[in-house]
């Protein structure tokens, strides 16, 4: 029994829309493991304030972790879950970086831009099954996505 038989979305067409749904999985699993090293290692007179904000900032991704895997069942795939493989794919690699003031908030920006470009990858292809759930999915993303990147760019102008 699939998931596709009762949604009425084509297999077919849903191919591409999980291929660039694992391609954002791996990404958001290393952009996470790289946001808790921030937490734990920030440094700087703006300590408590970005220390903060990295948590924040990892517990959405965890979030979004898991709603892509499901999002992946749901089309009858099954999301990666080692983490040695996501390394293979991920465009993001494990930086180790100890960020002083304001450096990982850089490092932010420039993740938002790669997984901003990524998800309009995900909406047209999940544009092209009819996949209306992944469309909204990633939707709800680029708008909280974006709303960061303007107030990031402003914190550092």
């Amino acid at each position: 029994m699939k998931n596709l038989d009762f949604t009425g979305l084509d297999a077919k067409k849903v191919e591409k829309v999980v291929k660039e749904l694992n391609q954002l999985l791996a990404d958001l699993q290393v952009y996470y493991a790289n946001l808790r090293g921030f937490h734990w290692n920030v440094k700087g007179d703006k300590f408590y304030q970005l220390h903060e904000f990295y948590e924040g900032e990892y517990n959405e991704t965890a979030e979004k972790v898991d709603q892509v895997a499901e999002r992946l069942l749901q089309l009858d795939a099954r999301p990666e879950n080692r983490f040695s493989e996501y390394l293979k794919i991920s465009q993001l690699k494990e930086n180790g970086f100890e960020p002083e003031k304001f450096e990982g908030l850089k490092y932010i920006l420039d993740v938002y831009k790669l997984i901003i470009a990524q998800e309009r990858r995900i909406l047209a292809a999940a544009q092209e099954a009819d996949d209306e759930v992944t469309i909204a999915m990633i939707d709800d993303y680029l708008t909280g996505q974006e709303k960061k990147v303007w107030m990031l760019v402003a914190t550092l102008s």
